[in-house]
């Protein structure tokens, strides 16, 4: 059997999507949470200068959170039955990193009145945007899922991706039905339920 270690800083972040994974599956891993201050020693140790990592049996090291996510999904059974469901994992998992980008435009923003402009686009525009891609792939699949008939990392990256907007904006999901229905039933699968109840409380 394999064993895992995926390292990233004490956040979700980059890493929280295969932690997810792992936890779907119900496979064992090492969830090395780092301190800011031992990173300059540990980054140049790291195959590209960043976070995350994942080691496997103590000697292969892959960086880059997204081909950690999709190697984990493959590994694990959980990207799809066939090469058109990878695929359409792939789309959504894509997707998900579009909407991350536009948020961590404003996060990263260091002009404080640009960035309320910035924030109140996102809410305003973005998210619903995104949000409504995601609520008409759920309405085209009666499964439930997003992609197929069972989870698949599609739908783990996308209760990841919303996490911080249905924490700070409550309100917004009520619009969107079927996506609140979906993150319900992500949340209350019987491993991710217990893992959410026990995992540490991280700003983002």
């Amino acid at each position: 059997m394999k064993e895992y270690k995926l390292t990233y800083f004490d956040i979700r972040g980059r890493a929280e999507i295969s932690r997810l994974v792992f936890v779907a599956a119900g496979v064992d891993f090492t969830d090395d949470r780092i301190q800011r201050e031992t990173w300059p020693a540990l980054k140049p140790k790291t195959p590209q200068g960043q976070l995350p990592i994942l080691t496997i049996d103590g000697t292969v090291v892959l960086p880059q959170s997204l081909a950690i996510a999709r190697f984990l999904a493959m590994e694990f059974g959980l990207s799809g039955k066939n090469n058109l469901e990878h695929a359409q994992c792939d789309v959504i998992v894509q997707t998900t990193e579009d909407l991350r980008a536009e948020w961590v435009k404003v996060f990263r923003e260091p002009d404080e009145t640009k960035k309320v402009e910035l924030q109140k686009k996102l809410i305003e525009e973005i998210v619903p945007k995104f949000w409504t891609i995601f609520q008409d792939t759920l309405k085209s699949n009666s499964s439930g899922y997003m992609v197929g008939d069972e989870l698949t990392l599609a739908d783990l990256a996308v209760y990841d991706v919303m996490e911080i907007h249905t924490r700070d904006y409550p309100e917004l999901i009520k619009g969107y039905p079927q996506l609140q229905a979906h993150r319900e039933r992500v949340a209350n699968k019987p491993n991710i339920k217990k893992y959410l109840d026990k995992r540490p409380v991280t700003l983002f």
